[in-house]
């Protein structure tokens, strides 16, 4: 039961993009040691400006 647990939270964290906010905050802090990590909304307003800046097509 509690493997299905974790199972479900680690999908609910990968689906609501919790799980790449973990992850790009663990390679900030090893790339710029000692500087301020960006709070969850600055890491998501960099982000959609970055998809912004740079479009990509998709065929689906």
């Amino acid at each position: 039961m509690r493997r299905a647990w974790r199972w479900v939270l680690w999908y609910l964290r990968e689906l609501t993009g919790e799980a790449h906010y973990d992850r790009y905050c663990a390679r900030y802090r090893e790339h710029h040691p000692g500087a301020p990590v960006p709070t969850p909304r600055e890491y998501q307003r960099m982000r959609t400006a970055h998809q912004e800046a740079s479009p990509q097509s998709r065929c689906c």
